[in-house]
């Protein structure tokens, strides 16, 4: 039985792969990549040489199949996404849960992913968050914004520069104009920036510089004195009681 490996790759800086990250990729069998031309650069910077195989979120499922039974028959085979950590907005789970199923060990490196960097250099609370990945385009967007207006948990959400204006029109609409945010771009490269403030100040600052690079925007949790209080452990013991007072007085009158 073989190994599948999930390995981190850099979402900037190639300084930010690790060395484990770099022995693994030396040592395995093959390669599976969502992006053979964005991970064959690297492979070359590294100047590493191993077979690669095609796996993005277009043709997933028809691959799984192959890549288990090679796993089965004992090759070890690391999974890298263009940038950042697979599974995390990017092909990855797929693979790794059929793997599991069919009693493949799984092992996914430490290392990098854009949200981490983005939330903890906010300043919004990171000890509790939500992360929402990117948003539908279309379909379901509104609605998914709408589910999270009650939710008290810093938010992540990551958003392509042409969306980003939309994304922060959306969000004063539901979250209102005073939620504190910060819109991360470019993590770990050269023009790495950080844009903190409300809602309305962020957009402003966007609609009058255009947007440019990958975004991470991480978004305050609203106060928890305006999420809907649920009726208290007391209220319920006291609505559980009278039902069953009730339920006794009827069986009497029957």
């Amino acid at each position: 039985m073989g190994t599948l490996y999930l390995v981190p790759t850099p979402v900037g800086n190639l300084e930010d792969i690790t060395a484990r990250a770099l022995r693994v990729l030396r040592e395995c069998d093959m390669i599976l990549a969502e992006d053979t031309r964005t991970s064959g650069n690297l492979l070359r910077h590294f100047d590493i040489h191993k077979p690669m195989l095609s796996y993005h979120k277009f043709n997933e499922h028809q691959t799984v199949t192959r890549v288990v039974e090679r796993l089965m028959g004992g090759e070890t085979i690391a999974v890298v996404s263009d940038a950042g950590t697979p599974g995390i907005s990017d092909p990855g789970f797929l693979v790794a849960r059929e793997a599991v199923r069919a009693g493949v060990e799984v092992i996914t490196l430490p290392g990098a992913t854009a949200f981490v960097p983005a939330l903890v250099s906010s300043g919004l609370p990171c000890d509790r968050f939500c992360f929402e990945g990117f948003l539908p385009q279309k379909k379901g967007r509104q609605t998914r914004i709408e589910a999270l207006k009650t939710e008290s948990r810093t938010m992540i959400f990551y958003e392509s520069p042409h969306r980003v204006v939309k994304a922060l029109q959306q969000f004063i609409e539901v979250f209102g104009s005073e939620r504190q945010c910060s819109a991360c771009r470019e993590i770990s490269k050269m023009h790495e920036e950080s844009v903190r403030g409300t809602l309305s100040e962020v957009l402003v600052h966007f609609g009058e510089n255009e947007p440019r690079g990958e975004f991470v925007i991480v978004v305050a949790g609203c106060d928890e004195a305006e999420v809907p209080a649920s009726p208290s452990l007391d209220k319920q013991e006291e609505g559980t009681e009278e039902k069953r007072h009730f339920s006794k007085y009827r069986n009497k009158q029957q």
